[in-house]
Formats: C-alpha cells, sequence, structure tokens
C-alpha cells in the first residue's frame, strides 16, 4: 500500500511539473491567410497576436523571434489581472512597442486593475487602445480598418450602428477578447478576420475534455476567425492540453503566393 501512495505521489508531482512547464511555453504560432478582398496594393499585412497575459512576463525568446518581422501588435485583452503590479503591465507594454506599434482591447480581467491607471500606461507608452472604436491603417492608398470591441461583460455601443460607421471599401479586421462577442455582431459577413481569447482552451483539459473548447481557427463564409489559447494563465500557473500561444499572422490576397 505504501509503495502504490507513493508511485501515486510522484506521479502527480511530475505531473504537476509537466503542467507548470506547459503554461510558460513560449510558442509562435505562424498562420497565413489569403482573402479574396485584401487589396493586392498592400501586398502582405502582418500581426503578432497576444492574449491574456495575466501575471506572465514576456520573454526575450518571444521579443527576438518576432521583432522585425510584424507590421503591429494587437493585445486581444488580459493583459493583466487583481495583483499584477503595474510595473510588471508597463515593462510588457514597452517589450511589445519595441517590437511595432501596439493595439489592445479589453478583456474582462483588465477591468481588475483601475482603467483609468491603465489608460495612463497607454498613454506614457504610445499604445493605441480600441475601445468600441474604429483605427484605420492605409497602405498604398488602401485601408485596413481594426475594429475593436469592448469585452462582453461589459456595455457594448448599438451594434448597428456601430457597424454602419466602418467603410465598405477596407479590409476588416474584428477583434474581441472574448468570442462569443460575434454573435452579437450583425452584418459578420463584412468582417474578414476575427482574433479573440479569452478560453485559454480550457486550460486544463482531462482526457482532451475542459471547461472551453481548445483554440483554433474557425470558418463560417469568408470570415476566419481565430481563438488563442492564450499566453498566460488564470486562477493557476498550470496547463494541459491547450499549450500557452502566440501568433504571428500574414495576410494576403488570394492570388499571391
Amino acid at each position: 500500500m505504501e509503495i502504490i501512495i507513493i508511485a501515486v505521489a510522484i506521479f502527480a508531482v511530475i505531473l504537476i511539473l509537466y503542467m507548470y512547464r506547459k503554461a510558460f511555453r513560449d510558442d509562435i504560432k505562424f498562420e497565413t491567410f489569403h482573402f479574396s478582398n485584401f487589396p493586392k496594393e498592400i501586398g502582405s499585412f502582418r500581426i503578432f497576436f497576444i492574449s491574456d497575459i495575466h501575471k506572465r512576463d514576456i520573454s526575450a525568446y518571444i521579443l527576438d523571434q518576432i521583432k522585425g518581422k510584424t507590421d503591429i501588435v494587437i493585445i486581444g485583452g488580459d493583459l493583466t489581472e487583481k495583483g499584477v503590479s503595474l510595473s510588471r503591465v508597463t515593462n510588457n507594454l514597452v517589450k511589445l512597442k519595441s517590437i511595432a506599434p501596439v493595439f489592445f482591447v479589453w478583456g474582462n480581467n483588465d477591468y481588475e486593475m483601475d482603467p483609468s491607471l491603465l489608460r495612463k500606461a497607454f498613454h506614457s507608452k504610445g499604445i493605441n487602445e480600441l475601445l468600441n472604436s474604429v483605427y484605420y491603417i492605409k497602405e498604398n492608398g488602401k485601408k485596413i480598418a481594426l475594429i475593436g470591441l469592448d469585452d462582453f461583460s461589459q456595455e457594448l455601443p448599438e451594434l448597428d450602428l456601430f457597424m454602419e460607421k466602418i467603410n465598405e471599401d477596407s479590409f476588416n479586421i474584428l477583434i474581441c477578447h472574448n468570442p462569443e462577442t460575434v454573435h452579437m455582431v450583425p452584418e459578420i459577413q463584412k468582417i474578414s478576420l476575427i482574433l479573440s481569447g479569452h478560453t485559454h482552451g480550457g486550460q486544463i483539459r482531462i482526457f482532451g475534455m475542459g471547461p472551453y473548447k481548445k483554440g483554433g481557427i474557425k470558418k463560417v463564409e469568408d470570415t476566419i476567425h481565430l481563438i488563442s489559447n492564450g499566453y498566460g494563465t488564470t486562477l493557476v500557473p498550470l496547463r494541459l492540453g491547450a499549450n500557452a500561444e502566440t501568433h504571428l499572422i500574414t495576410i494576403k490576397s488570394e492570388n499571391s503566393d
């Protein structure tokens, strides 16, 4: 009996160490998407997407791998949570800003910190806050629209009116922390790419099952929805069956190489 207890204890320790290691991986998933409506004049457009940082420090490895390879950085919400120091948050912002211009949408856990303090950090570090707003990037006479919606837990604008403001001739990218937000957006066919996080891919999946589906890529007609497992963790710094991840996304026109 004692041997069984010892064996179980050893297995438990090994499993926890394994889960801890998985929680702090620095994986970058390289994704290339071709769209028929992406302007050929732009050529290609690259996005480094990172969501659900929470308590993690962004590693030097991530920065080294991405620097010089992306046009913008998008933080898909949950940059922070209760108990994370403002200095750690600011340090992560400085790291990301060293790669490329940074855009931020709010996640539910971000509201656990005083929003005014976060906004001061954004202002001081030159971070673009997308709060129920649209930011147009102009390249070679064409436009890419970054559409940022507030978190699902907050009061969203009248989405019918909001969607009417988006230019018809732009390539539209929607960023919303909670993937369920997309079910509230009218005329979703106007959106070519959606970026979300929040679910952590279930974070700890037992025999492949978890509280949320594993992150991945969905396609509904011509709209692609990328849901990230996220970079950090919540509650416990452990993962199983849903590795920590970030994404380097390249967007091209349908007929380009």
